[in-house]
Order: C-alpha cells, then structure tokens, then sequence
C-alpha cells in the first residue's frame, strides 16, 4: 500500500466523500481520482516513465495535488519547488534534480521561456492557468520555445477510462524535497514510498485523524510540513482538505466557521499573526478540535496566550525534510506540556546524543538523531553529505535537544545557530522565549555576531506593538532580571517586521545581513 494506491481504494469506496474544497468548489474523490488517472496518462503521453523527475513550480490550488498524485501514480518522481524562489535558486534546482518535465503556474511563463533556452534536457512544460492571459500568451511564444509548452487544461480534453495505479516498491524514490539551503546549495533529500506513506500513516493515527475531519492547508504545500500533515495524512484518512490560496488570518477565521474545519495546522508566526488580528475571538475557533504547530519552535508565552484566547488546545511537533518530516508531537491522550516538541511519533525513534554518538543523560543537551521508515535513503547525488546526515542508521538532524523523565523531548536550539559569549554557550531560543514575554513585543529574533573580546555576542532584533516605546535600554534592563549576564542582548535592533521565508520560518541569516550593513 502507498498514497496513490490508498486514495485509488477511496475513490472506489466513497466517491461522493468530498477530498478537498477551494475556492468555493468541492470536488469529490471519485473525480479527484479521475482528475489524477486523466493527468497521469497524459504525462505518459509526453513520453514521462516510471523513475522520469517532474518538478512542479506550484502553490496552494488543486493543480498541485493532482499533478503530485499523477506524478506518483505513474512511478515518476516529483521535484516540488517554491514558486517564489529568484530565478537562480530555480535554475539551481532544475539542474541539478535532472527534470525532465516542468509543471508552472502561468505567471512564471517568462521564466519557462528563459529555462526552455537554458535547459535542453527538459522536454516538456505544463503551464497551469490561474489567469486569464495563458492562452494568448502561450501563442506568443517564439515557436521552438511553443513546442514544449502546453496547457493543464489541455489534457483533460478529451475522455479517458480510469487506469490502475502502476506497482511500485516501497522504496522507490516518490518526491525530492530540496531543503531551504540555509547554508550552501540546497540539497534534495529522496524520499520513497515508504517514508511518505509510513509518515503520514503514523501523524494521522497519532493526531486521530478521521474521515471526518476537515482540515485547513494554508501552510504552502510544496513544503514537506504541509505536504504530510494537510495533503497526504488527510487523504490517506479520506478527510476533506480546505485548501486555501495563501495565508491571511481573516480568510483562515471565515473558512473555519464557512466550512466547519476541525484541524487548523499553521507555524508559529501564523498563530502569532491569528492572536493579534483585532477580530480574533473564541467564537472563531470553537470547530476545531486541535491547532498543530511546528516548523519552528512556539514561543510558550504564545502557545499560552494564543491558547487562552481562542480555548484551544495546541499540539506541537517536530519534524525535518529528511525525515519527511514528523517525528514528535505532542499526544492527544495526556497533559501537553508546554515548550515540547512531545514525545516520539509510533514507529519512530528519537534520542539526544554527545559528537561521539553515545546517547546522553536525561536532562542533558545533544544533538537530536532520527531513525525509522520515515528517514530519507539520502540526497539525490550527494553521496557525502548523505554519509555525515546518516550514520549507523541515524539521521542527525542539526538540532540540540534534551528529553526529560517522561520521553519528551525539547529543542534548545539549531546546533549551527549556537552562541558562544566568553566560552558560554548561549540558544537564541532562550533569549527569545524572553523576549517574547514582554507585553510590548509582538515578534523577537536573536542571532550572534562576532565580538573582538568574547567571541559572540547577542543581537536581538524585536517587533513591537503599535504605539510601544522603542527602548533598547530598557528592554536590556528587562533581558538583565531574567537572564545571566552574558545571555542579555548585547544591542536591540527595532524592525517594523523580521525577515521570512514562504513558510513563515524567520530568516536568521537575513538578519545577520543587516548587521553587516
């Protein structure tokens, strides 16, 4: 069994059963998996074989699941790649994942006209019309570049009988999901069968997912965080996916109390955005029987606060591209316990570990190491790096962690965002979480920059409420009651807003860029 097969059986089984809702249209699974047969076929058509790689340049609307799901569904592999990304992380990434179709949407036509010269080896695009321009301006492409190019509605022209999902082994590669590239190129991280199936298996039935449940995807669905948790564990269950074009607080309340949502899954800036938007109020949260937040870690002032307001209860959870992603969360069936990622996931094991890979004492920092039928076979043609990632079966995830008495586990920071002030080891995490305490203060961020005498030393950069006094002195007097003195910020940067990337995730790496200016 994998994803394709499962909602293959669904559609069979409950082909009324609403599969997702966008835009003010519910499409049933039985033509959903119409939809994707029809797709399918006509990559098939395009001369797309089992192991070809497609990369999809798609956001938040039903081309993407479809196109994921006939990709699969053949055997060939999907490349998902932010939309938003400059063009030379694009080209960067169509280079080196050796696609050999493009699926765009028709605003990025420019682009597939630049790539069609650039890149020979990619035979065909597929542009995905969100506007009302695609088709004359498909025609006036130049005509060696209009050869490869057709429209997504173009294959659903004409009637095709529903064909079988292909078999597949479990552990061919489904998906490469290039990482942020927070240092260096990103690197595509492969993906099978198993990993996403096993993943979104064990996050359905740890988070009690049913078929019930109506669960808004708003986080982008190109990222792995949105792709198991608000497309494949909800399809796998046959739950209704509420798909939403991009994140905005008003549109994310409307569609809870419009469409009767259960499952609201966000990252922590999201929830910070939902708790200060003025019109927020209980009301708008009362169907939704868990909030899921993770991507980064939650602020547990937030958590508390947000929780207060809206009476609902949030799970945290861990995961990382290269574990696709969930490996922790918060249960459902106990305390959840405030600035924990939670316990293991079922069929996952997690542990904190010393450079030596010896596992450490409770209560002790290491680094956290993954192992499971979740874990990536490796980074598409970067045999070294998969080497250090993998090690004795375990994947280091770069993240410094602890685990208490009772199996929870806590992340103190990202192993490389470490500061060290005078020999000291200081976690952003532990200056923010501060931070985040103040009254006046809506956003916080903490970086190291160098210092001549100890090292590091701490910047802070902090969004404020409206109308708040910018007061770096009194902010530092207010760090010096509640941290040791080498852990206060050194200097506080004011910002009408902090850097992020797609999925909310603050830039840290932008902010030491403003340093340097």
């Amino acid at each position: 069994m994998n994803l394709v097969t499962q909602v293959y059986e669904t559609s069979k089984l409950k082909p009324e059963k609403t599969a997702y809702h966008f835009m003010g249209k519910d499409t049933k699974y039985g033509e959903f998996d119409k939809h994707v047969s029809t797709f399918a076929q006509g990559l098939e058509d395009l001369g797309v074989k089992k192991g070809d790689h497609v990369a999809f340049l798609l956001g938040n609307t039903p081309h993407f699941i479809v196109s994921l799901y006939a990709t699969m569904r053949i055997g060939a592999t999907a490349i998902p790649i932010n939309p938003i990304y400059s063009p030379s992380e694009i080209s960067y990434i169509l280079h080196n994942s050796d696609a050999k179709v493009v699926i765009a949407l028709d605003q990025l036509l420019p682009l597939v006209e630049k790539a069609a010269t650039s890149f020979p080896t990619i035979e065909h695009y597929i542009i995905c019309e969100t506007s009302t321009l695609t088709g004359s301006s498909i025609s006036e492409l130049p005509e060696d570049v209009r050869k490869k190019v057709s429209q997504f509605t173009h294959f659903f022209a004409k009637d095709r009988p529903n064909k079988a999902p292909i078999e597949v082994d479990e552990n061919e590669t489904a998906v490469i999901l290039y990482t942020s590239g927070t240092t260096g190129h990103p690197k595509g991280a492969m993906l099978t069968h198993k990993n996403l199936y096993s993943n979104a298996r064990d996050t359905a039935d740890y988070l009690s997912f049913s078929e019930e449940d109506r669960v808004i995807a708003t986080l982008p669905v190109f990222h792995v965080f949105a792709l198991t948790v608000v497309v494949n564990a909800p399809l796998l269950k046959g739950a209704t996916i509420l798909l939403l074009p991009k994140f905005s607080p008003a549109e994310v309340f409307e569609t809870i109390k419009a469409q009767q949502a259960t499952i609201f899954a966000g990252v922590p800036t999201m929830f910070n955005f939902l708790y200060q938007f003025p019109e927020g109020a209980a009301e708008d949260f009362k169907n939704i029987r868990i909030a899921i937040s993770g991507g980064a870690s939650l602020p547990v002032a937030l958590l508390t606060n947000f929780e207060s307001k809206f009476n609902v209860r949030i799970s945290e959870g861990y995961g990382l591209s290269e574990a696709s992603p969930v490996t922790c969360f918060n249960p459902l069936d106990r305390e959840r316990v405030p600035g924990s990622i939670g316990r293991s996931i079922v069929n996952v094991e997690n542990k904190v570990v010393d450079e030596f890979g010896d596992e450490v004492s409770v209560g002790e920092v290491g680094e956290l190491v993954v192992r499971g039928p979740n874990v990536m076979k490796g980074y598409y043609k970067m045999p070294e790096d998969t080497a250090a990632a993998i090690r004795d079966g375990w994947l280091y995830t770069g993240d410094m962690a602890r685990q208490d008495e009772n199996g929870y586990f806590y992340i103190v920071d990202r192993k490389k965002d470490m500061i060290i002030v005078g020999g000291y080891n200081v976690y952003p995490r532990e200056v923010e979480e501060v931070l985040f305490e103040h009254r006046d203060i809506v956003e916080a961020a903490v970086i190291g920059v160098p210092d001549a005498d100890f090292g590091d030393e701490v910047q802070a950069f902090v969004v404020l409420k409206e109308g708040a006094e910018r007061n770096a002195e009194k902010l530092k007097a207010y760090c010096a009651k509640r941290l040791a003195k080498y852990k206060v910020p050194k200097s506080i940067e004011f910002l009408s807003e902090l850097p992020k990337n797609t999925t909310g995730k603050i830039l840290r790496r932008s902010l030491k860029d403003i340093v340097k200016q």
